[in-house]
Formats: structure tokens, C-alpha cells, sequence
């Protein structure tokens, strides 16, 4: 049988999965990088980082399962920018999708193309963490590196430039540019001329499963991979997960719950939300959409209160786990890096609300993980209100694999929670994209038809589900009643009147 490798270019590190061609997977392999943070607000990573990643997960799975390998597929986290001069070196470190710095670019791209013209074209309003602000802000702030500018890539558009030497992407993630016309699956002349940004710079667009390119020579012998295998276009992490999850057709929704929240509904038509509460993008499935919800912080959450405490992820849970639902009326915002959905809000913050003296540390970490849930049944509600339901939802990401955190999506979404044998997500799913391109399989459907669930199925529990419907509507209160505190201690914290480990002037 033909191995196909799947490759995940992830916020915290490099992922592959090899899978046979019945959909098992045979091996698997990664290794983190760091997350820069400069400034409050600012994320970044340096791009060399995921190159050493990926020749590090590549080069084991590889090893794993010899030379039989058909096909190499590739995702990756969306919207970064990673700048190229005329000599395909990266010109600074990259602007990634949880980066809050373009506030004012936004509002400048809104302002050139028009809010409705935007929101028609690109299906999405003008968010911080999308690629075309990051790209203004480099002209703006930094003119001495625009001047060097002669391309623009995607994370793991420059991991594929690396391993095949071409400028390429997929209509997925090219769709969380900004640029891209999402009806026409191509770039937008009439957002690039207002913006003043040359074609020239951006790599071609192709579908989820087409070839783009095959492995170099010198690549394949050092990652002891066959050479000249084709590389697929592959997806945005999101689409690549729902490949790998068989979020193909309509009715079926999935949730992720990784360092970002993901709610992914899959549409067979270009319908945005005329709100911009949600995007619409295009899929990784040729000729399809789909509408998804992001709470930039859920299992990143997680990880800021594990380092906080200083506590293993498992002993939270496992704490979290003995509270009663509701944690005894306390409530989180998890709105640590700003807020995409429904907010759109990069001046969003944090909080706990309800705080007793009966309060412990494992009420605050369930509030905390019921917080996060809440965030995304936001999407779903939006979703619900524009006509697309959910039979099913089919979880993914590090929250796929914790019981807690299933009987938390089944309760808070009121749906019954279903999860596939393979865990990977968007490797997996990168993987059988891979294996269009390469002719193991006709098409993306018969590719996913390789996808089995387990057995059990989290079904929601009547009076749990009451409970939380009623702590919904407060969480779903909070925001707006504390949004103008949040804005102004936003704009204290800038202004530096507040300064680590100095008192106010």
C-alpha cells in the first residue's frame, strides 16, 4: 500500500502523520518552537524555526515507514506573513494570526475598499490577524524592510518553498489573506490596486488536492524521503482538519479546541455572514466554502493558566473535573489575545466574574474551560441564525482527547460529541489531500471515506444542558456590559503609565 506524510506547520510546533491508504496512520512524529512576544499585543515566530521543525518530524517519520511514501500534503496556521526579499530570504521574524499590532491598518483597508465591497469579495471583515493589515503595517512602520519586499507566503507556503522551491498556496488558507476574491477563488484585483500591493508579490492559488510541485532531490535524500513526489496544495489548518475529520458536506459541524477554538461548518455555497461575525472561506474540498467561528484563545487559555500555576495540564483537569457544572456561579472571558467571533475585538480582555471566598483554583479552571466553550457556542448560534445546522459535531485538536472537555461541548452545545480514530487533525487531514494529488484516490470524498469514529459518542445531559443554557446568557451579557473597561485599560497599558516594576509618574 502507498504511505502519504501529512505535515502540520502548528502555532507551537511542527506535526507529521504517515497514513496508509486505508486511513491508518503508521507514524508520527513532532517538535516545538518558541512563540515570540515583543510587545503586549505582538506575536511572532521566526520562520528558519519551522524549517528545522520540519526537517527534524519529517526526517523520523520517514524512517518509520521507509521509502514507500506517495505523496507529501501540507497545512499550517493561517494569515501569517512571512516577508521574502528578491533572494527568497525572510526579511523579519513573522506576524502571526494572533498578532493584535494593525488595529489602525484595519481601519485603513475598511476605509479603501469599503466595509459591504469587503465583506462581498473577501467574505470577511478587516481583522488584525489577517495577512493584508500585516502587510500595510510592514509599509507603515517598518519602510526600510517594505522596500526589500518581493513576496509575500503563508507559514506553510514557506515550509513548501523550502522543500520544492515554488511560490504556491491553496484557496483555504489564501482566503485568510484578505486578498482573495472567495467567490472566484483567486486573488482580488480591486483589493489589491486599493491597498497598492503588487500581484507579483503573492504565490499562485491552487486547490486543496493539486499537485504543487514535487520534492527537491537534495531535500529527499537528506529527509531520506523519495524524490520528486508531489507536494499537494493543501490547506489552512482549519480546512486541512476538517479533510481529516470528513467535514465534506453540509450538516456536519466540527470543534476544535487546540491554542486557538475552531467552530467549522461546511458549505456548499459563498455565504458570508453580512454581520462579518464569522468568516467564510473558501474550503480545502475543491468548489466548496465554508463558515467558521475562532476564539483566538481556548486551549491557549489552558496554557496560560497551567503556566501561571505552574501546574500540569492534567492536574487542571483533572481538579476541574470534581466541581459541579456552572463552578458554583463563577464565569470566564477568554478573551486573552482580543477576540475574533462574535466580537471582532482586538481590545478584548480576560476575566474572571463571580468570585467568591468558596472559590478554589479547580472552580477557576473549570470556569475557565466552560468559558471557552461558551466562546464558541457564540459561533454556533450565529451559524444556527444563518440557516446552517448541525446534525452531528465531531471534535479535534488536544480537546478531542480529553473527557472533559467532550462532555463540556456536548453540555454547552446541547449536540451529541463524536470523535474520529485518528486524533492528528490537520496532518491527517493534509495527508489524504496528499493523496488526491498523487492519484491514490479520485477525489477528496472517496479520500475521506477512509475516515472511521469510535464507538463512543458524548451525548448531552438534559439537565446539564438547562444549567448551561442559563450560565450562557450571562457569559453572552458580560462582554458588552464591560466592553468600554476593556477598551480603556487596553489603551492604558499602551500609553506605558503602567510599566513592570515602576510606579506611575
Amino acid at each position: 500500500m502507498s504511505v502519504l506524510i501529512g505535515l502540520d506547520i502548528g502555532t507551537t510546533g511542527a506535526r507529521a502523520v504517515a497514513v496508509e491508504e486505508d486511513g491508518r496512520v503508521l507514524a508520527e512524529a513532532s517538535s516545538e518552537y518558541p512563540l515570540m512576544s515583543p510587545r503586549p499585543g505582538w506575536s511572532e515566530q521566526d520562520p528558519e524555526d519551522w524549517w528545522q521543525a520540519s526537517r527534524e518530524v519529517l526526517g523520523r517519520v520517514a524512517t518509520k515507514v521507509g521509502g514507500e511514501v506517495a505523496g507529501l500534503g501540507l497545512t499550517g496556521q493561517m494569515h501569517g506573513s512571512v516577508f521574502l526579499n528578491s533572494s527568497e530570504e525572510v526579511i523579519r521574524p513573522t506576524l502571526l494570526w494572533n498578532d493584535q499590532r494593525t488595529l489602525k491598518q484595519c481601519e485603513k483597508i475598511t476605509e479603501a475598499v469599503g466595509e459591504e465591497r469587503l465583506l462581498a469579495i473577501a467574505g470577511n471583515p478587516a481583522l488584525t490577524g489577517f495577512q493584508a493589515p500585516k502587510i500595510l503595517w510592514l509599509r507603515d512602520e517598518e519602510p526600510q524592510n517594505y522596500e526589500k519586499v518581493a513576496g509575500v507566503l503563508l507559514p506553510k507556503d514557506y515550509v513548501r518553498l523550502r522543500l520544492t522551491g515554488e511560490h504556491a498556496t491553496d484557496a483555504s488558507d489564501a482566503a485568510g489573506t484578505l486578498l482573495l476574491d472567495v467567490r472566484l477563488r483567486d486573488w482580488s484585483e480591486e483589493i489589491l490596486s486599493a491597498l497598492e500591493i503588487p500581484k507579483e508579490w503573492l504565490p499562485a492559488v491552487y486547490e486543496g488536492p493539486q499537485k504543487t510541485g514535487a520534492l527537491r532531490e537534495t531535500v529527499a535524500r537528506e529527509l531520506g524521503l523519495p524524490p520528486g513526489i508531489p507536494v499537494a496544495a493543501g490547506g489552512g489548518d482549519n480546512a486541512a482538519a476538517a479533510v481529516g475529520t470528513g467535514i465534506i458536506r453540509e450538516g456536519i459541524i466540527s470543534s476544535s479546541i487546540g491554542t486557538s477554538g475552531v467552530l467549522f461548518a461546511h458549505t456548499d455555497t459563498f455565504s458570508p455572514d453580512p454581520s462579518g461575525r464569522i468568516h467564510a472561506f473558501c474550503h480545502a474540498v475543491p468548489g466548496k466554502w465554508h463558515l467558521m467561528g475562532v476564539t483566538l484563545s481556548a486551549g491557549g487559555s489552558l496554557g496560560w493558566w497551567r503556566g501561571a500555576l505552574r501546574r500540569d495540564f492534567e492536574e487542571l483537569v483533572e481538579a476541574a473535573s470534581e466541581v459541579q457544572p456552572g463552578s458554583e456561579g463563577l464565569l470566564f472571558l477568554p478573551y486573552l489575545s482580543g477576540e475574533r467571533t462574535p466580537h471582532l475585538d482586538p481590545k478584548a480582555r480576560g476575566a474572571f466574574f463571580g468570585l467568591t471566598s468558596r472559590h478554589t483554583l479547580a472552580h477557576m479552571s473549570r470556569a475557565l474551560m466552560e468559558g471557552v466553550v461558551f466562546s464558541l457556542r457564540d459561533a454556533l448560534e450565529i451559524m444556527g441564525g444563518l440557516g446552517v445546522g448541525a446534525e452531528e459535531v465531531r471534535v479535534t485538536g488536544g480537546g478531542a482527547r480529553s473527557p472533559l472537555w467532550r462532555e463540556l461541548q456536548a453540555d454547552i452545545y446541547g449536540a451529541p460529541i463524536y470523535r474520529t480514530t485518528a486524533d492528528e487533525g490537520p496532518a491527517y487531514g493534509a495527508a489524504l489531500l496528499a493523496g488526491v494529488a498523487c492519484g491514490v484516490y479520485t477525489d477528496v470524498e472517496e479520500a475521506c471515506s477512509h475516515i472511521r469514529l469510535r464507538d463512543e459518542v458524548v451525548r448531552p445531559h438534559p439537565e446539564r444542558v438547562a444549567l448551561y443554557n442559563g450560565y450562557y446568557e450571562v457569559y453572552r451579557s458580560l462582554y458588552p456590559a464591560t466592553r468600554d473597561a476593556m477598551s480603556s485599560l487596553t489603551d492604558l497599558a499602551a500609553s506605558g503609565q503602567h510599566r513592570p516594576g515602576k510606579a506611575p509618574a
